[in-house]
């Protein structure tokens, strides 16, 4: 079931998430709807709070479009090792719709994590894969991209979203 994906400057995006028990059901659900609510935005990834659910749960996949989709679910993440090199790259982010911006984030990170079957996992992952991690944990923590960026820019981008939803609000009146 695709999910509604919240947008900034909605108030759940900056709490902190709390760890999944090992007791709670509808994991494997939670995480089917959200891998197909990013899909459906063309996300390479998606935390729980994104989607109005205050749990450490990520789904992520960034593989392109002409391979085979190869989703990781991520369940209690926790970044445990990082590189000292950082690199910047362009991000954007599924709540903060059409924008884009560059960010310093470390060019490798190992995390620990429980999959969508609660066994143990730990992933090192560099290039696209990295920046997802490092960009989707940010989010169990209440952190957005624009958190990197200077008040100026990050002043530009809520214009700009406040524009795009005032036409797409006079669209859908029409």
């Amino acid at each position: 079931m695709k999910l509604e994906i919240l947008e900034i400057p909605h108030p759940l995006l900056r709490q902190k998430s709390m760890p999944v028990d090992a007791e709670e059901k509808e994991i494997k659900k939670l995480l089917a709807d959200m891998l197909e609510t990013m899909y459906a935005a063309h996300g390479v990834g998606l935390a729980a709070p994104q989607v109005g659910i205050l749990k450490r749960i990520v789904v992520i996949d960034v593989s392109r479009e002409d391979e085979k989709p190869n989703p990781l679910f991520l369940i209690n993440p926790k970044i445990v090792a990082h590189s000292e090199e950082k690199a910047e790259c362009s991000e954007g982010c599924l709540s903060v719709p059409n924008q884009f911006a560059p960010v310093e984030r470390f060019v490798e990170v190992t995390v620990e994590y429980e999959d969508a079957d609660r066994q143990p996992c730990r992933i090192t992952g560099d290039g696209l894969l990295a920046i997802a991690l490092q960009h989707e944990i940010d989010h169990l923590d209440g952190i957005i991209f624009v958190d990197y960026l200077s008040k100026l820019r990050q002043k530009m981008i809520m214009k700009r979203l406040e524009k795009n939803r005032k036409r797409k609000a006079l669209e859908e009146a029409e």
